[in-house]
């Protein structure tokens, strides 16, 4: 091989661990940020989704209608449902002012290990015209399940 052909060999092979090393690092960061969505029936329900424990998630459904239970200390107790199953959830902190219940919303934390949902972020819908894409799909998917196709 002649001089200019090992530089070239060199320099793509150089161009290759730079581009290599550009995706693992894309990946990496990708993995760290994603965030997972379930609805109450993927925890609860027949075929039970196992989430994962290192990192929080969101869950989202519809408010149960006389759950919201708010505490002197801050802490506000609530039920979230899809029409199927419900799951209790625990929040502190300040919620949206349209949070209130038969509303969509969505939650950000963890399941603790009597299957109460530690929440530590909150989102509920922002105008009557708006459900969480998430949610409406989950909602819809369990109608779908039960027999009851929504438009």
């Amino acid at each position: 091989m002649h001089k200019k052909q090992k530089h070239k060999i060199a320099g793509i092979l150089l161009i290759m661990l730079g581009v290599g090393t550009a995706i693992a690092l894309s990946l990496t960061a990708l993995n760290q940020t994603v965030s997972f969505f379930y609805s109450p029936s993927d925890l609860l329900g027949e075929n039970k989704i196992i989430p994962p424990s290192n990192r929080p998630f969101r869950m989202g459904g519809l408010v149960v209608e006389g759950s919201i239970d708010k505490k002197p200390d801050g802490k506000i107790y609530f039920t979230i449902t899809d029409n199927a199953n419900n799951i209790d959830v625990i929040y502190s902190g300040i919620t949206p002012d349209l949070f209130k219940e038969g509303q969509g919303v969505v939650v950000t934390g963890n399941l603790n290990d009597d299957n109460i949902f530690i929440a530590t972020g909150l989102l509920s819908k922002h105008d009557e015209n708006y459900m969480p894409p998430e949610v409406k799909k989950s909602l819809e998917k369990t109608a779908i399940e039960k027999g009851h196709p929504t438009k």
